[in-house]
């Protein structure tokens, strides 16, 4: 190994098969697992993700949102996903405006509250990043 400068508390960590990184082991493994069956980085990291719904509920969850930014090596491209949450279906400017809201939204709203998009997230991600290889 050649002689790397590295001042940290932590230690470098070199990966020539892949590499999960969490915040809680139990979920990395299960990372780690996805990839041993033939996953990518979007199926490992949508697997650890929903594997720290249970390790670290007060951290993560299903009820947020999720972003992700993939990098494609086949199309040297980063592709990204927003699945923040959204307003409820049947919310529009018009339903806004005949309850009086009409320059901006009220902090105490129930309508400043959005659907968790996190779920979809998972989905989207899989189904545009995914291996497609593992289940």
């Amino acid at each position: 190994m050649s002689d790397i400068q590295f001042n940290s508390r932590r230690s470098p960590v070199i990966c020539s098969h892949g590499c999960v990184a969490s915040s809680q082991p139990l979920a990395t493994q299960v990372g780690l697992q996805i990839l041993r069956q033939g996953g990518n980085a979007a199926d490992a990291a949508v697997a650890v993700a929903a594997a720290l719904n249970v390790t670290e509920p007060c951290s993560t969850g299903i009820g947020g949102d999720c972003f992700c930014l993939f990098y494609s090596a086949a199309d040297k491209k980063v592709l990204g996903l927003n699945a923040s949450g959204r307003c409820p279906a049947g919310l529009n400017l018009d339903v806004l405006a005949e309850q009086g809201i009409v320059d901006k939204m009220p902090w105490l709203s129930p309508h400043a509250i959005t659907v968790p998009g996190a779920a979809a997230g998972w989905v989207d991600t899989v189904e545009k990043f995914g291996s497609g290889k593992v289940c």
